[in-house]
């Protein structure tokens, strides 16, 4: 659906890249750590720039040290240690919002140039 909605948009194919492979990361990590979820997209607009913006949302356990989670390399699992930092650094805006108990919610930006 990612790459579909990155064509559509007629992102370059290093953003398509770039998008995809941060939404692959936060899926994996919905899945693993927030045992499931769900992704929501939508197409958005601001000053005449088109973006996409995914929300990847969990009620798994949540995350207790979010800027231990957001270093490089560290992993909470069996993982390179990647999908958080990585997919912040793929994107141009990341909002993580969490509650140890009740699950974590990441929304990632990416417009198009």
């Amino acid at each position: 659906m990612v790459r579909k909605l990155t064509r559509q948009l007629m992102f370059s194919l290093v953003d398509q890249t770039k998008m995809i492979t941060a939404a692959s990361e936060l899926s994996r990590n919905t899945l693993v750590y927030g045992g499931g979820g769900e992704m929501r997209w939508e197409i958005i607009e601001r000053d005449s720039m088109l973006g996409l913006r995914l929300s990847f949302e969990d009620h798994g356990p949540g995350i207790a040290d979010v800027a231990l989670a957001l270093t490089d390399g560290w992993t909470s699992g069996k993982g390179m240690g990647m999908g958080l930092s990585g997919s912040r650094r793929l994107v141009n805006e990341f909002d993580l919002r969490t509650a140890v108990g009740k699950g974590t919610c990441v929304t990632i930006t990416r417009w198009k140039t």
